[in-house]
């Protein structure tokens, strides 16, 4: 798992001045006086009067439809139990982005200051005409039963209570699947559930609804087995009461098939585990820490299949493969409420998506060459984007099947729309750093500023994440007490480039490569002090693969050196910068932002083929849109004629890669406007920019980042005869791993 500080973790939350992870935004235009009398008053007063004669209307002039309320009273925080209602909000505010990053789906989080039932039943009941759902949260057992159990009752929207019926359905999906894989029948198979909290009475209750018999399942709490001759039990346990001669978790054990762990950490014993059926599943799902580790539990069985809570191992039962996307399709059905055959509907889809062939770009995120449906493989991986095109159309048809729905979709339709939902843009940044983590951690990036605290913060997330194995440059004391001085747990491999073995050999080299070109011996020995020389020749050396600066030298010291040992790549005359610029749900590759000053027709040729190559890598289709202040020979001037040009050769060179030119900025990326008045054109919606000059392409990234609020990834060098890239002065920690992720790819490309 990702190790961080507690400083780490309060900056993450009051980043940027704006504490806190939410913020409201408005959906519609407010820029004129006619706009906000629309948005306000007078033009408000037609959709309040629509909606009082039918209230059915609010789902089509308000968020109702994609707003859900996430309730807590903070009685069940996590595993950090009752902490209270304001100590919810970060986890609320939490569940409610993953709400959004998934799904789409609004939230406002509501953490309430009450304990009593029937109160917090009132509370919700009375807030509930805001929302097109409940989701229910950190509410502790029993009450939580009851509440959900009233509100499903006396309210029309879903209520849902995550904490129960979340981990149920995740770990339903992978039951259906061991069980596939060892060759067992649910209706014949013995489960022992230890934990009788709201997940484990709910993921009992699904097993039993899926096939597993009442009397084949053997609860425990913390006082042992619920057999018949226990008393004191609440109505929710007493559900679960068999006869039996088993008293303790070990006597339950014995010739189990399934264990389902909703408890505290390490109380399944290797012994136990022994002790069960053959090719046993075991489901530890105790969190931060598992009922029994995993190593440990196939050190003794290693027939069994193992899941946990954990992302660190196979198989994580996580909720969010649940929440975001049963919410996704009851909303978008209007449903009623989420039922029984919603939940097995989701159940099944995460089964079957799990049996499917596993994209690549699933595979990069989690570093692995093969996610094959196998033991090690039983449940979808959280980040997989499929489960949003499974799960949500599943729950929209089981909500239609049984009457709950009061809008009736196209499936398929539907499909289409949720894809449009999950736009490149918002995931870039997870590509490219899933991409980097594909290599294994492998690849050696050398941070030539490595006694910076800023690198040596990023260095230990490139590390933790498996993105790339860091090497600092600097001296290893310095960094040694900076380290600790960070409280970080990072043992980094450090380099002195003032050791004298080292920089006499790599001055050797280096006079060997520049002895013509007025370098001599002593100063090629003498200039390897300077760490954005000594770098790039780590990379010659086959000591690096992969090098990182800029964080406090300026541009041209970071790639002049570069250049001088490794020139430009093979077929290529220059090198370019490009920013990735993410607006919205849209990817952008905006060049050449950061060398070429004055590039001719034929330079920008090379710089828009270097920028559609690194889009294909990031999984974008190139459409490249040669930019100017006129459309296609409207004025005949020769800053335009000199785009009109390249556009031409790009052509002729590339026939292949769409293009186009001159042409405007808005030309290129309002579909309408080439449509409407171009439509010879062969690019329509251009994502690839070629600017001009460098001022026209660097003022334009600036401004859209700065004031458009756009989130700009790089620069990022092309055209380089070695992976060496490039930061800003001023970078965050963010910006640094994510060039360095963008280096690791680099170097992965040229293997």
């Amino acid at each position: 798992m990702s190790k961080f500080t507690r400083e780490e973790a309060l900056e993450y939350h009051r980043l940027n001045g704006k504490p806190g992870k939410v913020a409201i935004v408005p959906t519609k235009p407010m820029d004129t006086a006619r706009e906000l009398s629309l948005a306000y008053s007078p033009g408000v007063a037609v959709p309040v009067l629509d909606i009082a004669d039918n209230p059915e209307d609010a789902y089509e002039y308000t968020s109702k439809g994609n707003l859900v309320a996430v309730v807590s009273n903070g009685t069940a925080i996590l595993g950090l139990g009752n902490r209270g209602p304001l100590a919810s909000k970060p986890v609320m505010e939490g569940k409610g982005v993953l709400f959004k990053k998934f799904a789409d789906v609004d939230v406002f989080d509501i953490e309430v200051d009450e304990l009593d039932v029937e109160e917090m039943i009132k509370v919700v009941k009375a807030i509930a005409p805001t929302f097109g759902g409940i989701n229910l949260e950190d509410i502790k057992a029993p009450e939580c039963f009851e509440i959900e159990t009233r509100l499903k009752k006396e309210l029309d929207i879903p209520v849902f209570h995550d904490d129960q019926h979340g981990t149920a359905i995740i770990s339903s999906a992978g039951l259906i699947n061991a069980l596939e894989i060892v060759g067992k029948k649910i209706d014949e198979i013995k489960v022992v559930v230890n934990g009788a909290g709201a997940s484990a009475i709910s993921c009992s209750k699904l097993a039993v609804r899926l096939g597993v018999k009442p009397e084949n399942l053997l609860m425990l709490d913390s006082r042992g087995v619920l057999h018949t001759e226990r008393e004191g039990l609440n109505k929710y346990k007493k559900e679960f009461v068999v006869e039996t001669e088993a008293r303790t978790l070990a006597d339950a054990m014995v010739g189990a098939d399934v264990f389902y762990g909703l408890s505290v950490a390490d109380v399944l014993t290797q012994d136990m585990v022994k002790s069960m059926a053959k090719d046993p599943i075991i489901f530890a799902m105790a969190n931060p820490d598992p009922e029994i580790k995993p190593e440990l539990a196939k050190e003794v069985r290693p027939d069994c299949i193992m899941a946990t809570g954990r992302s660190d191992y196979p198989n994580q039962v996580n909720n969010v493969l649940g929440f975001p996307f049963i919410f996704r399709g009851a909303l978008d059905v209007r449903a009623t409420a989420i039922n029984e055959e919603m939940k097995v509907a989701a159940v099944n889809a995460l089964a079957k998506l799990t049996r499917e062939d596993v994209p690549d770009s699933v595979l990069r995120a989690y570093g692995k060459e093969s996610m094959k449906f196998g033991r090690e493989y039983i449940i979808p991986a959280a980040m997989d984007p499929r489960v949003l095109l499974w799960e949500a159309p599943a729950i929209a048809q089981a909500a239609m099947d049984t009457g709950v729905a009061r809008k009736m979709i196209d499936i398929e339709k539907y499909r289409e729309e949720l894809a449009f939902r999950q736009g490149k843009g918002a995931r870039m940044h997870h590509l490219i750093m899933n991409k980097a983590k594909s290599s294994g951690g492998t690849k050696r990036v050398v941070f030539e500023e490595g006694e910076e605290p800023k690198i040596i913060r990023a260095a230990a997330r490139v590390h933790d994440e498996g993105i790339g194995h860091p090497i600092l440059l600097g001296n290893p004391e310095r960094i040694a007490q900076k380290i600790e001085d960070l409280a970080l747990d990072f043992k980094p491999e450090v380099i002195n480039p003032r050791d004298m073995d080292r920089r006499k050999k790599y001055g050797e080299a280096y006079y060997k490569m520049r002895q013509r070109k007025g370098m001599t011996q002593t100063y090629a020995q003498e200039v390897m002090r300077r760490s954005n020389v000594f770098a790039p020749m780590m990379l010659h050396m086959g000591e690096a693969d992969a090098a990182v600066s800029g964080l406090t030298y300026d541009y041209p010291d970071v790639i002049r050196p570069a250049l001088k040992i490794h020139h430009t790549a093979e077929g290529t005359d220059h090198v370019a910068g490009l920013y990735i610029m993410i607006v919205d749900t849209k990817a952008y590759i905006f060049a050449d932002t950061t060398v070429n000053i004055d590039p001719c027709a034929e330079d920008l040729v090379e710089i828009a083929t270097l920028a559609a190559e690194f889009a294909k890598s990031i999984e974008i289709n190139p459409r490249v849109a040669f930019l100017s202040f006129s459309d296609f020979g409207a004025t005949d001037h020769p800053l335009s004629n000199k785009i009109a040009k390249a556009a031409k050769l790009m052509k002729e060179k590339h026939p292949d890669i769409p293009s186009d030119g001159e042409m405007q900025a808005d030309t290129a990326v309002v579909p309408s406007f080439i449509e409407n008045r171009f439509p010879f054109s062969a690019v329509k919606d251009a994502n690839v920019l070629i600017f001009p000059s460098l001022d026209a392409a660097n003022i334009s990234y600036k401004l859209l980042a700065r004031l458009g609020k756009a989130k700009a990834i790089g620069p990022i060098l092309v055209g380089m005869g070695a992976p060496v890239h490039v930061l800003q002065q001023g970078d965050e920690v963010n910006d640094i791993v994510e060039i360095a992720a963008v280096a690791v790819m680099d170097a992965m490309s040229r293997d």
